[in-house]
């Protein structure tokens, strides 16, 4: 059923919007969507250098080229990213600052919102599997049935939504 196919896609763009929430500790992937300037091309940042998380709020950047080490450090303030970079010479040590209570309800809105968007999504997707069963002919019964098997669908999805939040919830307010 190509219906929980789009259903599966749109939890996953959902996790993959969450992530770039910060919980006040460091993540590689706080640094996805940057591209640095390299030769003249947009590069993600992810192809021009290794990122590790040395300490819980710390993320090191060492490139494999150090000629891109200044595109990098560039391309990390200019996406404002509200972390400065600091250059050594070798890599970029990028410092995490700890998040204050009013930060992380803010955080939790945009969590809330993101949630809520993700649900529009599954509704939409309900909405158009409806039509389609509507349309094509099939007796009363199967009709009944196929539309009661999306709602059920669609009733597990939105409790997948609601437990992802719940969990990125208590993520973002834990000190």
């Amino acid at each position: 059923m190509d219906t929980e196919v789009k259903f599966m896609k749109a939890i996953e763009n959902l996790e993959g919007r969450l992530t770039n929430i910060r919980a006040g500790r460091a993540n590689p992937s706080m640094l996805n969507g940057i591209n640095a300037n390299y030769y003249g091309t947009p590069t993600p940042i992810q192809s021009l250098a290794n990122i590790t998380v040395p300490e819980a709020r710390s993320l090191m950047v060492k490139p494999f080229d150090k000629s891109a080490l200044k595109e990098i450090e560039r391309a990390i303030n200019e996406a404002n990213i509200g972390i400065t970079p600091v250059n050594n010479g070798e890599v970029i040590i990028l410092t995490v600052p700890e998040l204050t209570e009013e930060k992380r309800r803010d955080y939790v809105k945009q969590a809330k919102a993101i949630c809520e968007e993700a649900k529009v999504a599954l509704r939409n997707i309900r909405q158009e599997a409806n039509e389609d069963i509507k349309k094509s002919e099939l007796p009363e019964d199967e009709e009944k049935a196929s539309l009661e098997e999306i709602q059920k669908l669609i009733n597990e999805y939105n409790k997948k939504v609601d437990e992802i939040f719940k969990e990125k919830e208590t993520e973002l307010m834990r000190v």
